[in-house]
């Protein structure tokens, strides 16, 4: 699949994101059904109705292309997928359901174990990103398309990190020596990914905890856009792998932060 097919498709779901952005503060708005999964996360109506309308299209556009949903058994069991989908209606959703503004809907097409293009929006902050291929990471914003570049746009003197939580864990404090950083904050969902490609942080840092659908959209818009995303061991990391697991990540605006 070329650049030139990955954007068709890329321009095709914009509406569809921005339809969905909008019915899930709809949905919040109207009062939320909270269900506890197996898991132990929450699930509502507004994650369950954005998957519809997100996987409803994206097999409208690729009906041949396996769709793996994290709201969504289908496709999980398959150990052997080579070029798929992965969605995540909703990242965030406790900040979804407790009215904050941080949470994102994610999808993400994976070619030979690396996800080739990825859109991300976050309704309640009206900021839209997306990308399609090596250089070609942008931000939709009040209709204006600003293509992002990860140029640092923090102080040469300052390395800012986002993290997942307020309380920072050795192994993430040890990391946060290591790049010299000299501020954080706490920031929920793959928006985490979206502010380090545009230049207005420069680290992310996690443990091994989240799954691949929470982080495959924001790898191809970071990395597209000049990012760095490894492993702990500086390892690529790969997608469709058993049980869609991630491995400890380190998120970088770019080589010298």
């Amino acid at each position: 699949m070329n650049n030139e097919e990955l954007k068709k498709i890329n321009y095709s779901l914009i509406d569809t994101f921005l339809k969905a952005g909008q019915r899930c503060l709809e949905i919040r708005n109207a009062g939320l059904k909270k269900q506890i999964k197996s898991d132990n996360t929450p699930v509502t109506n507004g994650d369950i109705e954005v998957n519809d309308l997100l996987t409803d299209k994206i097999k409208k556009l690729t009906p041949e292309i396996p769709i793996v949903s994290e709201e969504s058994s289908e496709n999980k069991t398959n150990s052997d997928l080579k070029k798929f989908w992965l969605i995540d209606p909703i990242d965030g959703t406790h900040d979804y359901i407790n009215d904050k503004d941080e949470f994102t809907l994610n999808a993400a097409l994976v070619i030979d174990k690396k996800p080739k293009l990825g859109i991300i929006y976050a309704p309640a902050k009206k900021r839209l990103f997306y990308s399609y291929g090596l250089g070609l990471s942008f931000e939709l914003f009040k209709n204006e398309e600003i293509k992002i570049t990860c140029k640092k746009k923090t102080k040469e003197n300052e390395v800012k990190a986002v993290t997942y939580s307020d309380k920072i864990k050795p192994l993430i404090s040890e990391c946060h020596k290591k790049f010299g950083v000299t501020n954080y904050i706490k920031m929920k969902s793959s928006l985490k990914f979206c502010v380090i490609a545009t230049g207005e942080f420069d680290l992310y840092v996690a443990e091994p905890r989240a799954c691949e659908w929470d982080i495959a959209a924001g790898h191809a818009i970071l990395e597209n856009a000049g990012g760095i995303i490894t492993d702990f061991d500086n390892n690529d990391i790969f997608y469709g792998k058993k049980d869609f697991k991630n491995p400890g990540l380190i998120v970088k605006r770019s080589k010298d932060l």
